[in-house]
């Protein structure tokens, strides 16, 4: 972006210190800038009222506005964000998925239906407070963008961008992505504005902090099932024959050398280990998860290893360091990996080296991809723990977001 042209920018006003600065910053450049706060959701019932409501955001988007003597307008997205996240959610954990909703609230949201809103005003770009950066290469005559991690490792939020389009990219600019978040709240007293010493939020994106439960229950009701408790393998000659079998495979994909073999699940069967309790649905639940089980009298602590909504059967294992919550792989399918420059996709049967992370703010983790016809499946060189179909895995190369896809297992 040349420093001597004036271009419109749309910045996305959440209420938060640092779209306030990212909107400063664009001013403070010449720019011509237009704030809109996204109205995501209407629903107070399932929202912490003390943390971070959207009604609350708004105004404080607007008072940002008026303090930086900007035009500033309310955008009602709500209708799409039902039918294309919250829907969503609720059939993910329906069929036992776990979702990441802000990957695919900034994919069909933000730089979707919010993105074309701004075309219509005129804009040259959007703008958001998204902690991460932008590069724009030019090879063989035709420009390409890139996905970067944010100056600020502790606070990089590219992996939330894991999904946008080059087209997307042509159109966005992250104006505090060479910032570390001190250096955002110092330009935030700077600018004096309203929001320089607001606490960062959590939640979901535009609405705030919910009561996941709560949330889930308005849709998902209900419904008693059993709680599994899995053999202890440290002592595999105490295993019964059924619980054999499962060690037998764990052994199997812990030894075997195929990306196929090592990056499939599990089988869970109720025989294979003991009822311990029942839950009040599996829809409910989470791989890794360790609170909420409400069953007591175990000496070491329950995590869930596995769900099924179709048996309504939870699976937990004793221990965070039990094997079964251990993985050397996974595989995404075909149809849903995505590559920010399709330029380097791979090819069938290719194989690269890239390091990859599961989850928002996971540690990078080195990594072997090898594409197939109908999975890219995903080594990691050492065993990653927690892993549950549904969220996004997303590879780098350095300190650049590559590609992602869907965890199907």
């Amino acid at each position: 972006m040349s420093e001597f042209k004036k271009y419109r920018i749309i910045v996305g006003l959440s209420g938060g210190v640092d779209s306030s600065v990212a909107a400063a910053l664009l001013l403070e450049q010449g720019h011509e800038v237009i704030g809109v706060f996204m109205r995501n959701w209407h629903d107070d019932t399932v929202t912490i009222n003390n943390e971070c409501p959207w009604i609350d955001d708004s105004n404080d988007a607007l008072l940002v506005a008026q303090h930086l003597n900007i035009p500033f307008q309310v955008l009602d997205l709500s209708q799409d964000y039902k039918s294309k996240i919250i829907d969503y959610m609720f059939a993910e954990y329906e069929y036992g998925r776990t979702p990441n909703p802000d990957i695919l609230c900034n994919r069909e949201i933000k730089f979707d239906v919010f993105l074309k809103h701004a075309l219509t005003l005129g804009a040259d770009f959007v703008a958001t407070g998204h902690y991460c950066r932008k590069g724009v290469e030019i090879l063989d005559g035709n420009t390409h963008y890139t996905l970067k991690a944010g100056k600020d490792f502790n606070k990089d939020q590219s992996y939330f961008l894991c999904q946008v389009s080059q087209e997307q990219l042509s159109k966005t600019l992250f104006p505090i992505g060479n910032y570390e978040k001190s250096e955002v709240r110092l330009l935030a007293e700077k600018f004096q504005v309203p929001t320089a010493k607001k606490k960062d939020s959590q939640g979901l994106c535009f609405i705030g902090k919910i009561k996941l439960p709560i949330f889930l229950q308005s849709q998902l009701k209900p419904k008693t099932g059993n709680v599994i408790l899995l053999p202890d393998f440290n002592n595999p000659d105490s295993l019964s024959q059924i619980n054999f079998t499962l060690y037998k495979e764990w052994q199997t994909k812990n030894t075997e050398t195929s990306f196929e073999l090592l990056c499939e699940d599990y089988q869970y069967h109720e025989d294979m280990g003991t009822i311990i309790g029942q839950h009040q649905g599996a829809h409910y639940y989470t791989i890794g998860q360790r609170k909420g089980l409400g069953i007591g009298g175990q000496e070491i602590p329950l995590f869930v290893v596995k769900t099924n909504t179709v048996t309504n059967t939870i699976f937990v294992v004793s221990g965070e360091f039990h094997p079964l919550l251990f993985r050397k792989g996974l595989r995404v399918p075909a149809t849903l990996v995505h590559w920010i420059d399709n330029s380097i996709k791979m090819q069938i049967n290719e194989e690269r080296k890239y390091q990859i992370r599961i989850r928002y703010r996971q540690k990078l983790e080195s990594c072997t991809l090898i594409q197939r016809e109908d999975y890219l499946y995903i080594r990691f060189d050492k065993p990653m723990k927690g892993i549950s179909p549904g969220p996004f895995a997303a590879w780098y190369h350095g300190d650049e977001l590559v590609g992602s896809g869907v965890i199907q297992s």
